[in-house]
């Protein structure tokens, strides 16, 4: 069937949305598959006493990026293809997603301390794995983390970190010698900087409510004719 500019429109937003989707939902699974898998961190699960964050974070990054990747097969399909049931299956799919994010959201208020020394504990696993192990993969994931936080490992002390090649570029005359280690930082991020972590979902909640309203407007503008209406001429 034949869309016009607003169809368009929507069906390309939403193509735009699934490439998006699909890059994260990769990282994720892959960030995930990696430190559940890998040799240099397969054997820590051999320990009762590890991180059970670890395993825990571990977990939802695999599970999350499923889930992402299955959401983005229905909508890729849905709108290349133009079929309305798999379309309205996307919007409900993204309608679940939008209702996770909204209680996540919610509990990550409500206990942002706890939460915020849990994914510090998190970050620390990855530092101690990639110090032990030397995994690019890893060492990859710190230097990603650290120059969006712009902190140094768990030192604070470039010079003197174990994992210093994974430190940002400094920014100041003092960087060089000292920087916010990194735990405290992601601690403070969730206790002190509560509205930019909420600025975070509301910006992702945004992003799926506008998906939802194009896969709703495409899925009105995919509905079956109604039949044609022929007129007799005498």
């Amino acid at each position: 069937m034949a869309l016009d500019g607003c169809g368009l429109l929507c069906k390309y937003t939403l193509l735009m949305f699934n490439l998006i989707f699909a890059l994260v939902g990769f990282v994720f699974l892959g960030l995930g598959l990696w430190l559940r898998f890998s040799d240099g961190t397969r054997v820590f699960y051999e320990f009762d006493d590890f991180s059970s964050t670890f395993n825990m974070a571990v977990t939802v990054l695999i599970i999350t990026g499923l889930v992402m990747l299955i959401v983005v097969v229905f909508g890729v399909y849905s709108a290349c293809n133009e079929k309305r049931c798999t379309l309205l299956t996307f919007s409900a799919l993204v309608t679940i997603l939008a209702g996770a994010l909204v209680v996540f959201g919610v509990i990550a208020n409500s206990r942002k301390q706890e939460i915020g020394f849990r994914i510090a504990d998190f970050y620390y696993s990855i530092y101690s794995l990639c110090v032990a192990n030397s995994d690019p993969v890893l060492a990859v994931t710190l230097t990603f983390i650290q120059k969006l936080l712009h902190c140094c490992g768990a030192t604070g002390i470039p010079s003197l970190d174990f994992a210093k090649e994974t430190c940002p570029d400094p920014d100041s005359f003092s960087d060089p010698f000292t920087m916010d280690a990194c735990p405290g930082v992601i601690v403070d991020v969730f206790i002190n900087k509560a509205p930019l972590v909420m600025g975070l979902f509301v910006g992702t909640g945004v992003i799926l409510l506008l998906a939802l309203i194009c896969s709703s407007i495409l899925a009105k503008k995919l509905k079956t004719p109604s039949s044609p209406q022929y007129i007799i001429l005498t």
